[in-house]
């Protein structure tokens, strides 16, 4: 079955022009998954992970100043926003004052260009899915690209895998929905396949710093960049404590065999280990998905290893039309990048602020970022307002979609400066200046309701 099957799916890969070392990387894990590989990570097997924390590192400006200006900054651009309702690039979405991601990761960037006197070059790496609509985005901004550096390199796609017996899926209804990212562990594959890898070492850079586009709290910190040039380390990645919005997330932690420092995502929990997962006071650390690598390391590293770095694989069933739970089942073969601190020796995590982990996965996170919880400083940071970060649980029902979470906060978000958290069930529209504190729940009425111009809802 296996070998049948495998070849099917590389003939594809090959007929589509996706370059030869991104079809071994395919096979390799193909090959795992034909053996029953799970890509499980028993509690058993690990043991909690402790850190040092950004805010009792000193860095001086002249060690930060000379990181940053040998750093380049990668942020992944694949991802389309389904989720909410989104058919192009998840970045494109606005967020403030009229600004989407891609427009604040722009400014961003610049203004640090221009406070450190850094070259900073900005790379995106879309997918076959992102990259007509984000490179006509960012055309305005003609100042962004680097001499000598592309301003994107695609990721790779692979052929979705019938679960019933692995092979290639086909799907003439759309047959653009035959085919999926590999997860974000596929940036050193492609890193290796479209050159840039040794482009940026022949540039003289030594170092890459890489997050989420839809993460606006990650900008290239001098201060991080300069942390990890002095640390020596190949390989490193910023962590945040959990909170009780990442309970279901994923965690560091240390392999007791080897005792290096592994990535456990929710994929990769067992049944009988959630609770574990859960468990804020065990694994207080969980990702930023922002990281920092050596490239000099990295190029090693993949030589070495005959570009394979062997990441945990993550089997993600899932169904061949996302939007039709009738069609086939199919297996995604993913890896993500952020485990690939348990190939470096000498890797490291730092805790960091909750400031620099900003994501936007749902439009409960949407609302927040829209809202007076954050500021936009004249660099285009976030810059924290109170204390805390409210929860939000919006109504899945209702405001899942952006398209109807907008028509449900048409002058924008409410106050949430001083909430602790606010709870929806049903259809709540709300009017301009509304001011949640507290902890707040509008229960499920008969009908649509409406929160009042003035209104503050107090917990």
């Amino acid at each position: 079955m296996g070998s049948s099957a495998l070849n099917r799916a590389l003939n594809k890969m090959a007929e589509a022009e996706i370059e030869p070392g991104a079809r071994e990387v395919f096979a390799h894990y193909f090959r795992l998954l034909e053996a029953g590989e799970t890509g499980m990570i028993p509690e058993e097997t690990i043991e909690p992970l402790d850190m040092e924390a950004l805010a009792d590192v000193d860095v001086d400006d002249a060690a930060a100043k000379r990181a940053l200006a040998t750093t380049a900054v990668i942020k992944l651009n694949g991802g389309l926003g389904t989720s909410m309702g989104m058919d192009r690039a998840k970045s494109l979405l606005c967020v403030r004052r009229g600004l989407s991601f891609l427009d604040i990761i722009a400014r961003q960037i610049l203004s640090l260009r221009a406070a450190y006197d850094a070259p900073l070059p900005l790379i995106f790496m879309n997918s076959f899915r992102t990259t007509e609509d984000t490179m006509a985005a960012l055309a305005r901004y003609e100042d962004l690209p680097v001499k000598g550096v592309p301003l994107e390199f695609l990721q790779n796609k692979e052929p979705k895998l019938l679960v019933k017996d692995l092979s290639p899926v086909s799907w003439p209804k759309d047959p653009s929905l035959e085919w999926c990212p590999p997860g974000h562990g596929d940036i050193y594959t492609a890193l290796v396949g479209s050159g840039l890898l040794d482009q940026l070492l022949e540039a003289g850079y030594e170092r890459v710093f890489v997050s989420n586009s839809d993460n606006l709290g990650a900008t290239p910190d001098p201060k991080v960049a300069g942390w990890f040039a002095e640390s020596g380390a190949p390989f490193a990645i910023e962590a945040v404590r959990r909170t009780a919005a990442d309970r279901k997330g994923g965690h560091f932690a240390r392999r007791t065999s080897d005792g290096r420092i592994i990535l456990r995502e929710t994929a990769q929990t067992l049944d009988r280990d959630k609770a574990d997962l859960a468990d804020l006071e065990r694994h207080r650390f969980t990702s930023t998905n922002n990281l920092w690598f050596d490239l000099a390391a990295m190029k090693q590293a993949l030589v070495q290893r005959q570009g394979v770095l062997g990441l945990p694989l993550i089997r993600n069933v899932k169904n061949v039309d996302p939007g039709d739970p009738s069609s086939p089942e199919v297996i995604q073969i993913e890896t993500a990048m952020g485990a690939a601190i348990e190939v470096f020796e000498g890797a490291r995590t730092i805790e960091v602020g909750r400031e620099r982990f900003v994501p936007v996965k749902t439009t409960d996170d949407l609302l927040v970022l829209r809202s007076d919880v954050y500021d936009l400083g004249s660099d285009f940071v976030l810059e924290q307002t109170g204390e805390r970060i409210p929860l939000i649980t919006l109504d899945r029902d209702v405001y899942r979609l952006v398209g109807e979470f907008d028509k449900r906060f048409p002058q924008g978000a409410p106050s949430l400066r001083g909430a602790e958290s606010l709870t929806v069930e049903g259809d709540w529209t709300f009017e301009p200046n509304v001011t949640v504190t507290g902890a707040v729940s509008l229960d499920r009425q008969p009908g649509a309701q409406r929160v009042a111009t003035g209104t503050v809802l107090d917990g």
